[in-house]
């Protein structure tokens, strides 16, 4: 028998099609390895299981990616305060790196270069992960169905109900991705941005209109940049994203719409649930606003689009990437403190933040208010002085 082909398996319609289309198509063992950066339970994942092994793999392996995904990407998210187009929070395509590394340590195992993923043509996930195999493994075999053959959700799902495979309807007519970091959905109106995504179509968030929680405040510590307690209980870092994501959930935090530039040179749009971004970033900024000097705040937020940019476009592995976290790690030395945040339907408020490292230092100056390190004629001076450059440019122009 040939070697076997290692599937990047999600459990999804795209992917639940390749198994008995790789076995019936290459007479070989299909391998369903997925990796879980979302939290799993073990309920989610003996139901993943079944469904690979009814579809006819020979064998199924699931990985945790959580610890690798926190460690080389969200905490530099987080640090960042990083968005693609200062809108999007990179809600799932930073998985696709970790998940390409896991399944080639597994193939590796296994003793193939076989790996297919379900990525169809046309969007950015298949360039994350052909890059990301080929980076680890330069003579990969990469197996692509779906995008070779221009297969449809509408084909996929036929092919799998003539064999009889069960597909559920919402599966055939949203595509949702689910990650800790935030959950993406496509369907047929976000091929346009002429149609309304509609709000049922979001799995986890209500619509903002029938949301009736009660307003909460949540307190959030931050060391060196990145959080380490939620309302006064220390956790590890995949315990209080897990717990910061029901807060959000909750409180319908972290709903919206991203219209944007793909990889491939085309527009894209997608609807988005990204609650434990929205959360953090509001939260860490209010530390770095306290703690962080003007100049040092406005140079990370230009590396921060940079940063942004390149791992939605599958640039990852370019060595600025490092060079980049690792001035991001320089400026968080002094990034910590304890900041509290309102919460009710779908509404965030930073109400206070206190830090060890406070540079707003009431000693000299009170905004507003009164000047404790200079007097009201060296403030006089210095107002005519600041104002020297723009006169004279106005001037010239007379």
């Amino acid at each position: 028998m040939n070697d076997p082909i290692v599937l990047a398996y999600s459990g999804g319609l795209d992917t639940s099609f390749c198994i008995p289309y790789l076995k019936e198509k290459y007479n070989t063992e299909v391998h369903a390895v997925i990796v879980d950066c979302v939290g799993l339970t073990r309920t989610d994942k003996e139901a993943i299981r079944e469904r690979a092994l009814t579809l006819g793999a020979a064998e199924f392996a699931c990985f945790d990616g959580f610890h690798s995904l926190y460690d080389k990407i969200l905490s530099y998210l987080i640090k960042g305060n990083v968005l693609r187009d200062r809108t999007y929070p990179l809600c799932v395509g930073a998985e696709r790196y970790i998940q390409a590394e896991l399944i080639l340590e597994y193939a590796r195992q296994q003793g193939t270069k076989r790996i297919a993923h379900g990525s169809t043509g046309a969007g950015n996930d298949q360039v994350r992960f052909d890059i990301a195999l080929r980076t680890g493994m330069p003579d990969v075999d990469i197996i692509t169905p779906i995008r070779d053959k221009g297969l449809t959700r509408k084909d996929t799902t036929s092919y799998l109900t003539e064999r009889g495979f069960e597909v559920p309807q919402k599966t055939t007519e949203y595509s949702i991705n689910d990650g800790i970091w935030g959950t993406s959905v496509g369907g047929v109106e976000t091929l346009t941005s002429e149609k309304a995504l509609p709000f049922e179509a979001f799995p986890n968030l209500k619509p903002p209109h029938e949301l009736d929680d009660e307003p909460e405040e949540l307190t959030i510590d931050f060391a060196h940049g990145l959080p380490v307690s939620v309302n006064g209980h220390q956790m590890d870092a995949s315990a209080l994203l897990e717990a910061l994501r029901e807060y959000g959930r909750y409180h319908g935090i972290g709903m919206g719409m991203h219209l944007g530039d793909t990889i491939l040179g085309i527009k894209g749009r997608i609807g988005f649930e990204a609650p434990v971004a929205k959360i953090l970033y509001m939260g860490h900024h209010e530390i770095e606003k306290l703690t962080l000097s003007q100049e040092q705040r406005q140079i990370k937020d230009n590396l921060a689009d940079k940063y942004g940019t390149m791992l939605h476009e599958a640039r990852f592995y370019d060595p600025v990437m490092r060079d980049i976290e690792n001035f991001f790690n320089s400026t968080q030395a002094r990034v910590t403190g304890e900041v509290t945040i309102y919460a009710c339907r779908g509404t965030l408020f930073p109400l206070k933040a206190s830090s060890p490292y406070n540079i707003m230092n009431n000693d000299i100056a009170s905004y507003g208010e009164s000047a404790g390190g200079w007097d009201g004629p060296e403030a006089r001076a210095f107002s005519k002085l600041y104002g020297i450059r723009t006169q004279i440019y106005n001037r010239s122009q007379t």
